[in-house]
């Protein structure tokens, strides 16, 4: 599935300026979430802060947990009661929180994280960063799981997304997470939110203190081998529908590209104006932009590999989604990569020097390899 914006269907309220943090907020409360549990954490403190005067005020339960560890597991508690719910941090908060999804995943409860990603390993610091791709799309907690991942490109994208990441948690019971870097939670833009509320949805399966919900049963354990092995085989099953349904992704320029560039959040919008300017140069330049980072746009780089010369991929960090790119583009084009860390973004004039030493193989190596030090 392409999805060229993002932005949704039905009637919406005059833009208003706000972070991407906030509008993130802003796209729960609508999507029918009434709980925000979670620590606060740069860049992603807004969240929390905003979740904290609005949740109150819908009706809903705002708590700053102790830990970020205490706040996955009471969110563990308000899913299996049939609530949706919430959380935000950074990268060293959604470390802590693994283990606890590992196990939502595993009792196959809904919920949204929001994850606005800062710079590391370690503390790091505040900058923005694409660092946490592996842990959020390759799992991060034990055993055989998958969470589905949104990576939004603007504030209006955080509600949006956020909006969607509610609708696919419930679809599949299963972590949704929007990934963000600090530049997109950040950032002050126009954000236009709907008018309407969504309708609370039925859980038959929750446990609700009712004598029709007392032999419901929310457990990640199963004891006996094979019934573990077909718990396991029901949740592969269950990702392999998503991955077939629930692709998204943006093309821009693609129809005559000879050269691919591939990224994803504000990376994207910096690629979005490289493009413009290798064209001004003559050189048939197209962007990728996932907006699923898992499912990935897997077969659309296979059809783009077949038909390039080449692909570069450009992250803040140094090679994470690159990985996935050229196992899906199997050797069909050479797949470069670029890389800045340490809260810096590379510029759009940085990539077109590389393309353009790409273009005459003076850089090639360099750029296959290349991690640019802050």
């Amino acid at each position: 599935m392409i999805v060229v914006n993002g932005n949704g269907t039905g009637r919406r309220a005059a833009p208003r300026l706000m972070k991407g943090n906030e509008a993130a907020i802003y796209g729960a409360l609508l999507a029918g979430c009434r709980s925000f549990y979670g620590y606060p954490i740069t860049p992603a403190s807004e969240l929390a802060e905003t979740a904290a005067k609005l949740f109150p005020a819908c009706g809903g339960t705002f708590l700053q947990a102790e830990s970020e560890v205490a706040s996955i597991n009471m969110m563990y508690g308000a899913s299996s009661a049939g609530e949706r719910t919430m959380t935000g941090s950074s990268g060293p908060g959604v470390s802590l929180m693994q283990e606890g999804i590992s196990y939502m995943a595993g009792a196959e409860l809904p919920c949204v994280i929001v994850d606005i990603m800062r710079g590391g390993p370690g503390l790091g610091n505040i900058g923005p960063e694409q660092g946490d791709y592996f842990q959020i799309v390759k799992g991060g907690g034990h055993g055989c799981y998958r969470n589905l991942v949104l990576a939004p490109a603007s504030a209006q994208e955080m509600a949006d997304f956020t909006m969607l990441a509610f609708e696919l948690a419930d679809r599949y019971r299963n972590p949704a997470v929007v990934l963000a870097d600090g530049f997109i939670g950040q950032m002050m833009e126009p954000v236009a939110l709907p008018l309407s509320v969504a309708a609370p949805i039925a859980r038959p399966w929750a446990v609700e203190g009712t004598a029709a919900t007392r032999r419901n049963l929310i457990t990640s354990i199963f004891l006996e081998h094979e019934a573990l092995e077909r718990h396991v085989r029901a949740l592969q099953f269950k990702y392999d529908k998503a991955a077939g349904r629930e692709v998204r992704y943006e093309e821009i320029a693609l129809d005559d590209a000879t050269v691919v560039l591939v990224g994803y959040g504000i990376v994207a919008r910096v690629l979005r104006r490289a493009v413009g300017l290798l064209r001004e140069r003559g050189i048939k330049a197209g962007l990728l932009r996932p907006m699923t980072l898992w499912p990935f746009p897997s077969e659309e780089v296979r059809a783009l590999a077949s038909r390039a010369r080449q692909m570069l991929v450009v992250e803040m960090s140094t090679g994470q989604m690159v990985e996935d790119v050229r196992l899906a583009a199997a050797e069909r084009c050479p797949v470069g990569f670029y890389g800045r860390q340490g809260g810096m973004v590379p510029s759009a004039e940085e990539i077109v020097e590389r393309v353009e030493a790409l273009q005459t193989g003076s850089g090639a190596a360099e750029v296959q390899h290349a991690h640019v030090a802050a």
